[in-house]
């Protein structure tokens, strides 16, 4: 079934076009803007070529989306291969299929959403051309790692990110975004010089770098030892950038440290390209090495999932002076060890949990960052203890629709019913219950009952986030009275993004001085969802309970195509 008959040369053009679009519109942002086309302000024209070449792409991918046939989502569509280096084997060789094609479309508008966000709000920093031409590089690096079926072509793409949110970091973060910013590159590219030599070790060994082929080919050409330090050496790399525990120490700094845009592409888009690998490369290409190691890779991911939900208790505590975007990327931790665990259970159930869990992750996630962006810009800061005390209404009574989103993106996060967070945890918790053959049932079940347990421990610090930022410390006793609010104290008064100066005494002093001047009516309003942010955010929350309700659109996507991957390439 399609929606749009497209014929084949077109859907390799669009996937190309998809690819290399970025790119040249990455090139393009550093040339100086044509005449007539630079706006109110210098740095304007090229905000807004970064917001239509990532609409182009979006647009190219929902069509490539619309043309893809979906009763055949084992099979790979809008292939390309050309022969790149022949000495090597070597080819550039692209296509997609139900589990790339979602991760496409993700990647796709995410980007989107961050530039169209950023044209309003861009992070203080060096040269707006800068800035959009590495979101475009970054956005490029993302799609082809999702595209390509080359396993040097992978490394390539999978390293291309990095550079561009390096530079993120470091030049349009916040306050610690140099060590942050040298911890994330130092990190990942020690996993990816071991990721190499694994890879190599695949191409090598069994004579070719397809991943079609070594897929197809199921691990019969490649000996149990050399499966067995592949899967060692090329899933150090992938749990680096995943990240799973205890390889995770980068992200928390990085998330903290970086800019609003930076942390939702990095949460809604690079952590995926690690548990991609794991289900593209080494599931069907060394299945007995990932025999060998999947039960320590579950031990892992269980242990990361009550460490994120621990981490992020202590952090959400009263005092704790814990910061909300390190609590969100500490969440992440836990999330990830979700779609980690999945992927050990080596089952169909799993493995599709692993990949819905991923889609909801990006698409929650990356609300909760564009949330929490927006209340420290509001606040002027990230701080928990300062947000819950700043007034006893908090985000309910001085931005109530900016609250009942940051609400619903917390209650999506804990992995409520009817929403997207949902079914990725229950269907890895339930390929736990039953792994595949010759792994230990026993062992794997106390996986689940831990999983399970982390669940809990994840609705507790989220229903607390909610409660302390949204409800404030003394929620009951203001929010929730309809008589007048007291009048604001110099501390609530503090100035915001949303505060004119000349609203804002500098003193306790002044505040009574003040005070007589202005109704004793009410806690001063921050500016609620502006339209802007109701743009880049509403699909992202459209979609969560889209996923949630109708789960079979994406794992009608993904199923046929995992069943194939572990049947050794048949359908």
């Amino acid at each position: 079934m399609t929606v749009l008959d497209i014929s084949a040369s077109v859907m390799q053009f669009l996937l190309a076009f998809i690819v290399v679009a970025p790119l040249l519109g990455a090139a393009a942002a550093l040339l100086p803007a044509p005449p007539g086309l630079k706006g109110k302000s210098p740095g304007q024209a090229v905000l807004r070529h970064g917001v239509t070449v990532t609409g182009a792409v979006l647009a190219a991918a929902i069509v490539l989306a619309a043309g893809f046939d979906h009763d055949r989502p084992a099979t790979m569509q809008a292939t390309t291969d050309i022969s790149w280096i022949p000495a090597l084997d070597v080819r550039i060789h692209l296509g997609i299929d139900g589990i790339s094609l979602p991760l496409l479309l993700l990647t796709a508008l995410l980007t989107f959403l961050c530039a169209l966000y950023s044209y309003f709000k861009l992070p203080a920093g060096p040269s707006p051309k800068a800035f959009v031409a590495l979101v475009l590089v970054l956005e490029s690096g993302t799609l082809a790692t999702f595209a390509v079926l080359d396993l040097l072509l992978f490394f390539l793409a999978f390293e291309m990110v990095l550079i561009p949110m390096y530079f993120l970091i470091a030049r349009w973060g916040g306050e610690a975004r140099r060590p942050a910013a040298w911890k994330f590159i130092l990190y990942t590219l020690l996993g990816s010089v071991v990721m190499l030599l694994g890879l190599l070790l695949i191409g090598l060994k069994s004579g070719t770098f397809d991943m079609v082929a070594l897929a197809t080919d199921n691990g019969r050409g490649l000996t149990t030892s050399v499966q067995v330090t592949a899967v060692l050496a090329i899933g150090l790399g992938l749990a680096v950038k995943t990240p799973m525990w205890p390889l995770h120490s980068w992200l928390p700094d990085a998330h903290t440290a970086a800019p609003t845009v930076g942390s939702v592409l990095l949460a809604g888009v690079l952590l995926k390209m690690g548990t991609y690998g794991f289900v593209r490369i080494l599931l069907p290409i060394a299945p007995d090495g990932m025999h060998t190691f999947a039960p320590y890779l579950a031990a892992f991911a269980v242990v990361g999932i009550v460490y994120g939900s621990l981490a992020c208790l202590a952090l959400a505590r009263t005092g704790a002076k814990g910061d909300l975007k390190r609590l969100i990327a500490y969440s992440s931790v836990g999330h990830m060890g979700f779609v980690l665990l999945g992927i050990a259970t080596m089952t169909p159930t799993g493995v599709n949990g692993a990949l819905f869990a991923n889609i909801a992750h990006g698409l929650i996630t990356g609300l909760l960052f564009f949330l929490a962006g927006a209340v420290k810009d509001r606040y002027g800061t990230a701080d928990l203890d300062t947000l819950a005390g700043a007034t006893g209404a908090a985000l309910y009574g001085r931005a109530p629709r900016l609250g009942a989103l940051l609400a619903f993106a917390a209650v999506a996060s804990l992995g409520l019913p009817g929403l997207a967070g949902f079914w990725g945890e229950m269907l890895t918790l339930f390929g736990a219950y039953s792994p595949a053959e010759g792994l230990s049932r026993p062992a794997f079940r106390t996986f689940m009952a831990i999983g399970a347990f982390g669940t809990l421990l994840t609705a507790a610090y989220m229903l607390i986030v909610v409660r302390r930022v949204c409800m404030g410390e003394h929620a009951p006793h203001s929010a929730l009275s309809p008589s007048p609010r007291p009048t604001p104290t110099a501390e609530d008064q503090q100035p915001t993004d949303a505060a004119r100066p000349s609203d804002t005494p500098r003193s306790g002093a002044d505040a009574s001085a003040a005070a007589p001047a202005r109704p004793a009516a009410a806690t001063p309003q921050l500016a609620d969802i502006q339209p802007y942010e109701a743009a880049a955010w509403t699909p992202l929350a459209a979609l969560t309970v889209l996923a949630g309700l109708w789960p079979a659109v994406l794992l009608g996507l993904t199923d046929p195509a995992v069943q194939k991957l572990l049947a050794g390439g048949k359908s």
